[in-house]
């Protein structure tokens, strides 16, 4: 009897009112500090997206689906898409595969590891346009890094890095490595060092312990890094007029949608456009996270088969 009384702890003896009275109170308190932040979304997110959604359905020919009829009809608003594709993924694939092994050598500390991190940062401090200006004065004709090729004679004509496709390239490579380089940085960290401690001592080498354990562990936040830099930079705008060729070959869907509504000042065109581009960059999202999470699934279904 004693034994059992011990036993019988505050929590067993309340009554279910008062727990329920905690549970509302609980989930109140909750609504309350997410209610600013739903909030916001609504305001800054979901409601432009409702609105720009049933304006480009405002036509004042053509039925209701003729913006959307008008952009995929028309070769040259058709090969934008093309166009951002050719800028967004290589400059995500640059940026993976070099934060990558470096984000591997530094899961562990190493000398002026604040100050590497810090200088990778600098350029998420800069923005697109800052990066931009700066490329014509480094990249340029007759930018330092040309007149530095004619210095040690390398080259006598100066090599074309700005006002094409490379260096919308460029640009947005610089622009987006620090959110590449943070997010694989911050999720290697997080992995278990004695993983590969123990591989090490079974005999595996360090190319052997990267491929067969690190890098299968770090395929989330691969994907993470890559879905996040790619709609970053499949919105690109300011790096392609400024750097590229915006007549030409870095004539980007955004471009398209940004002349569409202050050049024409047609706004249903407009809006059609910037709803096709969030559809792709939505489509890409599903793609590597679903992609993401089916890899992670399928070792544990295929155990329990």
């Amino acid at each position: 009897m004693n034994g059992t009384a011990g036993k019988l702890t505050k929590p067993a003896l309340e009554s279910p009112s008062v727990g329920a009275a905690r549970r509302f109170r609980a989930n109140w308190l909750a609504i309350v500090l997410l209610g600013p932040a739903v909030l916001l979304v609504l305001v800054l997110f979901i409601y432009p997206f409702i609105y720009g959604f049933q304006l480009s359905f405002d036509t004042e020919s053509g039925g209701r689906f003729a913006n959307y009829r008008n952009f995929f009809g028309d070769a040259r608003e058709r090969a934008t898409i093309w166009n951002t594709f050719r800028l967004a993924l290589p400059a995500t694939l640059i940026n993976l595969a070099v934060a990558i092994p470096l984000t591997y050598r530094m899961r562990r500390k190493v000398r002026g590891q604040r100050f590497i991190t810090g200088l990778f940062v600098i350029p998420m401090t800069l923005g697109t346009v800052l990066i931009a200006q700066g490329m014509l004065s480094f990249f340029g004709p007759s930018g330092w890094f040309n007149k530095t090729l004619e210095l040690l004679q390398i080259t006598d004509d100066p090599m074309r890095l700005v006002h094409n496709r490379t260096g919308v390239i460029i640009s947005l490579t610089i622009a987006e490595f620090p959110v590449v380089f943070l997010i694989l940085l911050g999720f290697v960290s997080g992995i278990d060092p004695n993983l590969e401690r123990a591989a090490q001592m079974l005999g595996a080498g360090g190319w052997q312990r990267f491929k067969r354990i690190m890098l299968p562990l770090m395929i989330p936040g691969i994907a993470t890094a890559f879905a996040l830099s790619f709609v970053a930079t499949f919105a690109v705008f300011p790096s392609a007029v400024m750097v590229g060729q915006p007549a030409g070959e870095t004539r980007v869907i955004a471009l398209a949608a940004w002349q569409a509504a202050y050049e024409r000042f047609d706004f249903g065109a407009a809006s059609a456009i910037a709803i096709v581009m969030a559809s792709i960059e939505v489509l890409v999202l599903v793609i590597v996270l679903g992609g993401r999470a089916r890899f992670y699934r399928g070792p544990s279904s295929g155990g329990k088969g």
